[in-house]
């Protein structure tokens, strides 16, 4: 299996998953949208987490079309049953081979700036792809979230400071955390045209439910924190501090990137 800093298994992670439904579904449907989906679509859903996405897709491409979902821990997915053209499976997108190709859209969305081997793991989604198909990959740019408002400077300072140490972990981990800002010229690279992009962001305001995420991310890597010399009391005043109304942080900004493969269209 590849190795993630935020483990599916753990018990904050429907708060994570929740916190990204909630506050990123929207702008990932606007985006699978300008894809043209419509019904009879063969969709493949990589990193499926909490389901969502992928039940929604099944309703749009219907009951003549199919969704696979799939994540390497699918029990999360498979607790929220779709339609039945929706499909998910066990996988791990780094070792194991793909479930099928020709698909009418690939979707990932905060999978890739995971995994070190993103480069190939796009070239591979690439290639599932029907000629005329198209590849959806959503990142976070993780390095460009400002603080809008604090209640003193040394706020800002030790929100910047443990928010640098979470990037730290995941740049161990072999994340790439500002994928984001990379992914459109990764997938000109690949062979893709018409490839588009559009960013979401949104105000997190302390107390509310989008900063939540940093909540459920810093709660979770408090051990790896403490190896990096960031001390029990800096992580309780930075959860207070995620409390504090007036406090207000950027969102992480989702890059939603869109191309596709070259090729002649099929009629459907």
């Amino acid at each position: 299996m590849s190795r993630y800093l935020f483990d599916n298994t753990a018990v904050q992670t429907a708060g994570r998953f929740s916190v990204l439904e909630a506050r990123y579904d929207t702008a990932s449907r606007a985006a699978l949208e300008r894809t043209g989906l419509s019904p009879g679509w063969r969709c493949l859903e990589v990193g499926g987490g909490g389901g969502s996405l992928g039940n929604w897709l099944g309703e749009r491409v219907g009951p003549d079309g199919e969704v696979v979902v799939t994540d390497i821990d699918p029990a999360r997915a498979a607790s929220r049953p779709g339609a039945a053209n929706v499909r998910v499976l066990r996988h791990d997108i780094t070792h194991d081979p793909l479930p099928g190709d020709g698909f009418d859209l690939v979707h990932a969305r905060l999978v890739l700036l995971h995994l070190p081997e993103r480069l190939r793991v796009l070239e591979l989604l690439a290639g599932a792809l029907r000629p005329g198909g198209w590849l959806v990959l959503e990142d976070f740019d993780c390095g460009w979230i400002p603080v809008l408002a604090a209640p003193d400077d040394s706020a800002v300072l030790l929100f910047e400071r443990l928010h640098a140490s979470l990037l730290a972990l995941l740049e161990q981990a072999g994340a790439e955390p500002r994928w984001g800002r990379q992914v459109v010229g990764a997938m000109l690279r690949a062979g893709l045209d018409q490839v588009t992009a559009t960013t979401y962001a949104e105000t997190w305001q302390g107390g509310g439910e989008g900063i939540g995420l940093h909540r459920v991310n810093t709660v979770q890597v408090a051990d790896g924190l403490a190896e990096l010399g960031v001390g029990a009391g800096e992580v309780a005043a930075f959860l207070a501090l995620l409390d504090d109304p007036r406090f207000v942080v950027s969102s992480y900004p989702l890059v939603s990137a869109l191309g596709r493969r070259p090729g002649e269209e099929t009629s459907r």
